[in-house]
């Protein structure tokens, strides 16, 4: 009988880099970017991204929309409303440094209020639940592939092997406002990740 989590299940896997905020008024461009929004003692609130800076009187502001609109927008060709948000309130989603997953590691610390939380990622196949989450895939050469979503839980495929379906981020929000049923590819859960 064929290992259903594709002989990996017990051994450290490579995991992707994980998601790391770094201050906006630290970063470069932000057209496009993901970002984070909040005021430290207070909370924070993601799934946004980000439009240039731009200067209003002597304060920078960063125009951030919800990341669906942000996709509507630019699949569409179409002007959206973005708040303008001071920039020492922005925080901007970098990529850190890859490592090794822990099988059954808790993942939910303690954290500061001063700044977001550094999400390390998650095995799918340790994570609660998938279905709308967003994830990377990483493919047996290490490359990492983004901006995807996962439209389904982790199930057991035709083969035997458990699988997560994912869809592109685009086809996932274009589901939403045009109820267009996005394609979606099977990955085996070893290989795919909660970002």
């Amino acid at each position: 009988m064929p290992d259903p989590f594709g002989g990996h299940r017990e051994g450290a896997l490579e995991s992707p880099r994980p998601i790391v905020p770094t201050p906006a008024t630290m970063a470069g461009e932000l057209r496009g970017r993901r970002v984070l929004v909040g005021l430290p003692g207070h909370g924070w609130r993601g799934d946004l991204r980000a439009d240039e800076k731009v200067i209003q009187g002597s304060r920078t502001y960063v125009p951030v929309m919800p990341e669906a609109e942000w996709y509507r927008a630019e699949a569409e060709q179409t002007e959206v409303f973005a708040a303008l948000v001071p920039v020492e309130r922005v925080w901007v989603e970098e990529l850190g440094f890859a490592g090794t997953s822990i099988p059954g590691a808790k993942v939910n610390q303690l954290v500061s209020l001063d700044e977001p939380p550094r999400r390390p990622p998650v095995a799918a196949i340790d994570a609660d639940s998938l279905t709308g989450r967003r994830v990377t895939q990483v493919t047996d050469n290490g490359e990492e592939r983004r901006d995807l979503r996962a439209v389904t839980e982790t199930h057991v495929s035709d083969d035997g092997t458990v699988t997560v379906r994912v869809a592109q981020e685009l086809d996932w929000y274009r589901w939403g406002w045009s109820g267009k049923i996005p394609r979606t590819l099977e990955v085996p859960a070893h290989l795919v990740w909660v970002e």
